[in-house]
């Protein structure tokens, strides 16, 4: 988009429109709030994180709000001063948080990473929130090339306190405020002074190694820190004589670290030649440690900074957690969740740092919003026995069983309907009760991040694969996971496995339901070597299939030596997951009984993506009357198809087709 396009775009939002559609909100219409009622806003912006004020926009089916001035910010920004690599390319408009945070690095300018909109290049990881691109739209850079003393571009500013986000910042080196000219480096948290790079002093006596002074080296390959243990790049002070290196950074050290939000009290530096154990994370340290003289506590440089509350998902070990060391655990009386302080740090994108009690209790009050339900009747006990519901035309009412039996679905979650449930009288639409009284949105344990209810189309879930034409939660903008996935704990138990399940993001073992890779986490047991993805643990239980006159129910182990599958009579694996009939001894493949697609309706639209250059929306169908043949391979349809939903035009292609390949 170019920038005469961008300001035309918001001159017609600006010409006192009362709806818009905003991309970072595609589900539904945000209109405008002119004037504030007697109640006041309460909310949060999501543009800019700040309090609601007038005028601003909001969604009225969900609990989404923007200031005008954010609603109209440019979607691209086609050239900033402190990205010029790809300058021809443009920044675009994004919200975070999404499922890749861990990848992208903070804010250019702020280096955090916080829930609001923000402009992202699609060449790199580079990234500006929305807060400090306005701030320094006006604001002059003068970018050099790689300076030898850190491992990235540094940007230059002459006067960083013209900037109100430098206020907070200190310099890398000598840890005092912004207040002389500094080098920014805009693709990690590096600020140093200019002073402090040209008053580089090329020979140093230090502390940690008193034998000897070090002398400044630099070095294009890494090099390993002894102090504080890790690989660095660029200048570094080095003692030849006993192969001893230590970083820039970690020669000058902050003699005290001081942050009431994190420790009630000050740590002050111990530089020691001898290693010891750190108390927050039980690992050893060498040469620099912090120290509390109040707790008594003897600390990495690291551990000063843990924040004292964590909003956590980590689920990386399973190991038991020392009551002599500090660990994260559950404020909730009865809940005994306990993380350790290395999977804290080691894992940063799995928790969400809370700085204030109060934002616990306002993530809570986020977590579950209101129903989309409206009550029209309730019985006696109070349960609401006729509702309308936002995802439907016609009311639902409520009931315990099928008068019939038959095979139905719920319109939710695509399993087969069983217990209570509510069912439209005027067209074949059904719903768990559980699935109708859902929130709209809410926190899910996934990254912790917000989950808003759609149901508008069908998708593929981002955590099963599965296509489901029910309804799903999208988190963080992109991902979309189906009501089978969003229902699942983190914790689990499972008919399958003896023992408790935890959700590993890091697992990546093979699952033995089905035998695949799993890439992006899964379900594993921490006693033993178990693992589930999330498409083996949302399976039914049961399903029906015309090989056998039963269900075929759900089973987990095979004592035979060799299985076959009595569907495609194909060897099966008698270590995975299948289907059986104990009074029929019928077994199958999982695939094989519930077909390609087993949560997807007949006749849900696939919206046109030109294939074959037919341009009309197409419906899937599993099976069509009279066997037509395919308009792209000319082949009878005898499986999955897709169908012009045109009346008058006879496009049909098998959905294997439907690409061309």
């Amino acid at each position: 988009m170019s920038e005469g396009e961008s300001e035309s775009e918001n001159e017609s939002v600006s010409e006192n429109v009362n709806e818009i559609q905003h991309p970072c909100h595609p589900q539904h219409p945000l209109v405008l709030v002119a004037e504030q009622s007697n109640e006041g806003l309460k909310a949060h912006c999501d543009g800019c994180g700040e309090l609601l004020s007038v005028p601003c926009f909001t969604c009225i089916h969900c609990n989404y709000h923007l200031h005008k001035q954010c609603a109209e910010a440019p979607l691209e920004i086609p050239n900033h001063p402190l990205h010029p690599e790809h300058s021809g390319v443009g920044l675009f408009l994004r919200q975070r948080p999404h499922v890749n945070d861990d990848l992208v690095y903070g804010c250019a300018l702020c280096k955090e990473k916080r829930n609001m909109f923000f402009y992202e290049c699609h060449w790199c990881y580079f990234s500006i929130d929305i807060k400090c691109a306005q701030l320094s739209s006006s604001f002059k850079f003068s970018q050099l090339s790689k300076h030898d003393i850190h491992k990235h571009p540094l940007t230059f500013i002459e006067s960083p306190m013209a900037i109100d986000v430098f206020k907070r910042f200190s310099c890398s080196w000598c840890h005092e405020p912004l207040t002389d000219a500094i080098y920014l480096c805009p693709d990690c948290p590096f600020i140093i002074h200019k002073k402090c790079i040209d008053e580089l002093p090329t020979e140093i006596d230090h502390l940690t190694h008193r034998l000897h002074p070090l002398i400044l080296n630099r070095s294009d390959s890494d090099y390993l820190c002894n102090p504080c243990q890790k690989q660095h790049s660029g200048p570094f002070y080095s003692c030849s004589l006993c192969h001893f290196n230590i970083n820039v950074e970690c020669a000058w050290p902050r003699s005290t670290v001081e942050d009431r939000n994190r420790h009630q009290h000050p740590f002050t530096l111990l530089s020691r030649q001898d290693s010891f154990n750190c108390d927050a994370c039980g690992t050893e340290g060498n040469y620099i440690s912090y120290i509390c003289s109040t707790c008594s506590l003897m600390v990495h440089k690291d551990c000063t900074s843990l924040p004292r509350i964590i909003k956590h998902d980590c689920k990386i070990c399973f190991n038991e957690v020392k009551l002599d060391r500090e660990s994260y655990s559950c404020r909730k009386p009865g809940c005994y969740y306990v993380v350790h302080v290395n999977c804290v740090l080691e894992h940063r994108s799995l928790y969400k740092v809370i700085e204030e009690e109060k934002q616990c209790e306002e993530l809570e009050e986020k977590s579950m919003q209101s129903a989309i339900i409206r009550i029209i009747e309730v019985n006696e006990a109070g349960e609401a026995t006729k509702i309308e519901h936002f995802s439907h035309q016609h009311c639902l009412v409520l009931a315990d069983k099928m008068e019939e039996e038959i095979d139905r679905k719920c319109d939710g979650c695509m399993l087969p309907v069983s217990n209570i449930f509510y069912y439209c009288s005027e067209c074949p639409f059904f719903l768990h009760k559980t699935c109708a009284e859902l929130p709209i949105s809410k926190q899910h344990w996934f990254h912790q991040s917000n989950a808003t209810l759609n149901f508008h189309t069908f998708t593929k879930c981002y955590f099963c694969s599965q296509y489901s034409s029910g309804f799903f939660y999208r988190i963080r903008g992109y991902m979309d996971m189906c009501l089978r996935c969003a229902k699942v704990a983190d914790i689990i138990e499972c008919e399958g496995h003896q023992h408790f399940l935890f959700f590993d993001f890091k697992c990546e073992e093979k699952c033995n339901g089905c035998g695949n890779r799993c890439w992006n986490g899964a379900f594993r047991c921490g006693k033993c070597r178990f693992a589930l993805d999330f498409g083996c643990l949302t399976l039914p239980h049961s399903a029906l299939h015309k090989i056998d006159e039963h269900k075929l129910k759900l089973t987990y182990h095979d004592d035979k030596e060799q299985s076959y599958c009595d569907i495609c009579e194909q060897y099966r694996d008698p270590r995975l997951w299948y289907y059986s009939c104990s009074i029929c001894d019928t077994s199958a493949h999982p695939e094989c009984v519930l077909g390609k697609f087993p949560f997807l309706n007949d006749g849900v639209t696939f919206a046109s993506y030109g294939y074959h250059n037919h341009h009309h929306d197409l419906n899937f169908f599993r099976e069509v009357e009279g066997f037509p043949e395919c308009s792209y391979c000319g082949k009878l349809c005898q499986e999955e198809i897709l169908k012009c939903e045109n009346s008058t035009c006879n496009f049909i292609v098998h959905y294997k087709c439907r690409r061309g390949h």
